[in-house]
């Protein structure tokens, strides 16, 4: 009996220890949930936080559903597997047949006069700037302020996919012209592949003006059948790393307990940087591999540097082919009278006057980065040739500084892309400086 009792005694105090101690991790979990989202995590959007919006643009880019996501193309070295991209389908947004992010498939023709049809081209950064403007409209509602544009539907095509530089841009703009895709308004978001991308390209003696070697490198290996043991062994672990990406992703979102939420968060981005870990150890191993690309019996031919650049020369020339393409460009749409908008995208790497809080940088920044000098270096290189293509007629803005007054996180992750509040500053930065530009030319 008395052991009976002591034992129901031991069992009420287990319970109200656990009880208390589960209490006190919700109260911590519901605090740790408002500082990252400013949200009560009860009566939640689950849609609209800042915290989903970045993860949600983070793993819609792995494709967590595919394994091998892009495809080599003879025209623009690699686009993305067209398919559907699961966060984004209420929007209608996919990878179309072309393998371009878009709710259209190209070309894309006008469907009445009202219609007015604004491409953008670059990179990763320009990729997710038409997602932002296609889900929350900004340069559409700033257009409005133009009389002649008032009541216009606008149509975003992207033409922008990770890892483009140039001169990607100038001929990707001419291929699409060439089979009648027409523009009202052409937007160019560059700068940072230009030089991140390019050095890596010398790095390991393969032409800077080719496309991008990370990107291209382990697609060639595959179609050779010359992946090393390391590589394969690196891409199972890829593989069985997103299925579980995905579960995680799932569960997190049924979670009805903060503190479930939290461990879910956890999780997911403790999986999220296994991932990121080993496609940087892919990568690594794909360059010591380049040599294949420049094999005999590989049936893709690469352009090849007998040895790499010094910095001065490496970056002279990506910046004189980067002014020359940008001018192209708007001198091709000029004839067309299609205004030509170019905006260098801000990096974190570049040195501005914007201060870091402890959390960003531990968020934006890599003492391993493979860019960063890259940018500090090469970014002057790009800035010098500003005046020049205003002189030559360019409307083009140095957007390096515009993420400086925020007083709020901004980047998303330790590469070059920014989080919902980083996207909007430049996307009104964005959409002010082409309607100011627009009025003055119609005042003119």
């Amino acid at each position: 009996m008395n052991l009976s009792k002591k034992a129901k005694g031991w069992g009420k105090t287990v319970l109200i220890n656990l009880f208390v101690l589960l209490t006190f991790l919700e109260l911590g979990s519901l605090i740790f949930y408002w500082s990252k989202t400013q949200q009560f995590f009860y009566t939640r959007n689950q849609n609209n936080t800042s915290e989903n919006q970045g993860l949600n643009l983070e793993l819609g880019s792995l494709r967590l559903e595919e394994s091998i996501v892009e495809r080599l193309h003879p025209f623009f070295g690699y686009v993305q597997k067209p398919g559907e991209i699961p966060h984004l389908k209420k929007f209608d947004i996919k990878y179309n047949d072309y393998g371009f992010i878009s709710a259209y498939e190209y070309p894309f023709i006008k469907q009445n006069e009202n219609q007015f049809i604004v491409g953008v081209f670059g990179g990763s950064v320009a990729s997710r700037y038409s997602v932002h403007e296609i889900k929350n409209s900004i340069l559409e509602q700033s257009l409005q302020q133009i009389p002649q544009l008032k009541n216009k539907e606008m149509i975003v095509l992207s033409f922008a996919t990770g890892g483009y530089k140039q001169p990607q841009q100038l001929l990707l703009l001419n291929y699409m012209l060439s089979i009648g895709q027409t523009f009202d308004l052409v937007i160019n978001i560059d700068g940072f592949n230009e030089v991140a991308l390019s050095n890596l390209n010398n790095q390991t003696q393969l032409s800077w003006i080719m496309p991008s070697g990370n990107h291209v490198i382990s697609l060639v290996n595959l179609a050779n059948n010359s992946l090393s043991t390391e590589t394969l062994d690196n891409l199972l672990k890829i593989k069985r790393i997103k299925p579980q990406l995905r579960e995680a992703v799932t569960e997190q979102k049924q979670c009805d307990l903060a503190v479930c939420y939290t461990l879910y968060s956890i999780y997911t981005h403790l999986l999220l940087k296994s991932y990121q870990n080993a496609v940087m150890m892919f990568e690594a191993e794909q360059k010591e591999q380049i040599s294949s690309l420049f094999s005999e019996q590989s049936p893709f031919y690469f352009y090849p540097q007998e040895a790499a650049l010094s910095e001065t020369e490496l970056y002279e020339s990506v910046a004189k082919n980067w002014e020359e393409t940008s001018f192209l460009m708007s001198q091709v749409l000029a004839k067309r009278n299609i205004p030509y908008f170019h905006f260098i995208q801000p990096n974190q790497y570049y040195p501005t006057q914007r201060q870091f809080s402890e959390a960003e940088k531990r968020m934006a920044f890599s003492d391993t980065s493979p860019y960063a000098e890259a940018v500090q270096v090469g970014y002057p290189y790009l800035l010098k040739q500003v005046d020049n293509l205003r002189s030559r007629g360019v409307n083009i803005y140095n957007s390096v500084a515009v993420l400086d007054n925020a007083s709020e996180m901004v980047y998303l992750d330790n590469c070059c892309h920014y989080n919902e509040a980083g996207e909007t500053i430049f996307s009104d930065y964005i959409a002010d400086n082409i309607v100011n530009a627009l009025k003055q030319n119609r005042e003119n």
